[in-house]
């Protein structure tokens, strides 16, 4: 009995510091909006492993583009969506590149 309550809190425990089952890290997301030619929120933090999501609500066409180039989104029309997984710790600088004022910070810690 003891064994089988151990098991189900060390599961639960888990669960709650983002561990599955098998004591790997869950991944999780997190999504930024284009709307009114905006980053919302323009500064976002996130743990590592996390995919950010980013939403164009704009009738306009934007882009995701990393300052450093280390990646770049197509052209996003109204209701598209680019996604990218940060796996290392640090900080990326964005912007549109269509709308250079459009800038953005996904920090990983």
């Amino acid at each position: 009995m003891k064994s089988r309550w151990a098991g189900a809190l060390a599961v639960a425990l888990g669960a709650a510091v983002g561990l599955g089952a098998g004591g790997a890290r869950a991944t999780s997301s997190s999504q930024v909006e284009i709307h009114e030619f905006r980053f919302a929120p323009p500064d976002l933090t996130v743990a590592a492993g996390t995919t950010v999501t980013w939403m164009n609500e704009d009738e306009e066409t934007h882009t995701i583009t990393a300052s450093g180039g280390l990646f770049a989104s197509p052209g996003l029309e109204h209701a598209e969506t680019f996604a990218r997984r940060f796996d290392t710790p640090g900080t990326y600088r964005y912007f549109c590149a269509l709308h250079p004022h459009m800038t953005g910070v996904v920090i990983v810690r």
